[in-house]
């Protein structure tokens, strides 16, 4: 069993690797988790993942008071509506402040588990186990929570640190292959701003990591994990360099809000997004022209798309960039590459580098 400590003072928590946490290959998981949550657990899943490991993850609890809520799938329901519902069922069950939320699942299951147990009652403890790769990288480290309102993306939400990070890469086996590729995104994200290495081995290994070689996928969710650490430790609620793991999600963002929650995942905008970034660096001479293609190859190899859905207008994206909310009063922030393995925050944009990239990614698209 590995771990990684997100240092954070007194509320540091460990991600915990845990291979066959759920699958019953290894019993390394069941003291940790009993451990960490308390003698009152309620477990937050969706449809399709509850019917593979919410059976399997209750063992682990024997005889304590458990309650389930089970949300349905997809992007569309990150709303206020499950926060009410997730409340509502914690308050039937007679769940006090002294219940471990746990967040079995992806993103979407992550991010509202955690809002919930940063509201309910002023707060609960929360265990994310993610079981996508997208959470795994990206979404379950870092305390970032929230829920989506129709004219933005994650725009209700609070920072709550999880108490743990528990990981199974075994889950990663069932997942679509769409779903595989979207957590890629997040993969290459990290790459791309804070690790030339990095971006190397991804294309060294990029066979091995597409048939989903167990070896191969722990070593690269753990670089992922190690370098969004390091950031959240520096940066806890985005002040500053932690903006830095929001390269491409701006240009995502809006992708996603103007297609409709879901119609596009996350991981897919964020790979479209950082095209879209990659060229507005070039534009604005921040970074070489052969950069993006090199990020293009990359993300090509690993089924991803690097073009958004046709019938976006240049108007209407250009309302949801501003509505971001990395944006301040001064107006639009965005991240740039200066290199592949390098990035930066910016507050100057060049509106017509801007304006170029946005013809050239929606016009007859």
């Amino acid at each position: 069993m590995k771990s990684i400590t997100v240092e954070l003072a007194d509320r540091s928590y460990p991600i915990v690797f845990c291979p066959g946490l759920i699958t019953g290959t290894t019993g390394a998981g069941q003291d940790v988790l009993a451990v960490a949550a308390g003698e009152s657990v309620f477990v937050v899943s969706n449809e399709t993942v509850a019917g593979l490991y919410l059976e399997p993850l209750k063992k682990h609890f024997g005889d304590r008071m458990l309650g389930a809520y089970i949300m349905p799938d997809g992007e569309a329901h990150k709303t206020l509506d499950q926060i009410n519902a997730i409340i509502g069922a914690l308050l039937a069950g007679g769940h006090t402040r002294e219940t471990t939320l746990i967040a079995l699942g992806g993103g979407v299951v992550g991010d509202v588990t955690g809002f919930a147990a940063a509201v309910y009652q002023r707060g609960v403890p929360v265990i994310q186990v993610p079981t996508t790769l997208l959470a795994q990288v990206d979404s379950s480290v870092g305390g970032k929570t929230a829920v989506n309102h129709p004219l933005g993306k994650n725009m209700i939400g609070a920072f709550h640190q999880p108490k743990m990070v528990v990981m199974d890469v075994e889950t990663l086996k069932t997942l679509s292959d769409r779903e595989f590729s979207a957590g890629l995104a997040e993969i290459v994200k990290h790459a791309a701003l804070a690790d030339w290495e990095y971006f190397q081995w991804l294309e060294a290994n990029q066979a091995p990591i597409m048939d989903r070689d167990s070896a191969c996928l722990m070593a690269m969710i753990e670089w992922s994990c190690r370098i969004k650490a390091a950031i959240v430790a520096e940066d806890e609620t985005e002040q500053g360099k932690r903006a830095l793991l929001n390269l491409g999600h701006t240009f995502g963002h809006a992708i996603e809000t103007l297609s409709g929650y879901g119609v596009v995942l996350h991981g897919e905008a964020v790979a479209i997004g950082l095209m879209m970034a990659a060229d507005y660096s070039v534009r604005s001479k921040a970074l070489i022209e052969s950069a993006p293609e090199q990020l293009k190859q990359l993300l090509t190899a690993f089924a991803l798309p690097i073009l958004p859905p046709k019938g976006l207008k240049k108007t209407a994206f250009l309302q949801a960039m501003g509505r971001d909310k990395k944006a301040t009063s001064a107006g639009l922030r965005l991240v740039m590459l200066r290199d592949l393995g390098r990035a930066e925050v910016t507050s100057q944009i060049d509106e017509a580098a801007l304006e170029q990239t946005l013809d050239r990614f929606l016009t007859d698209r």
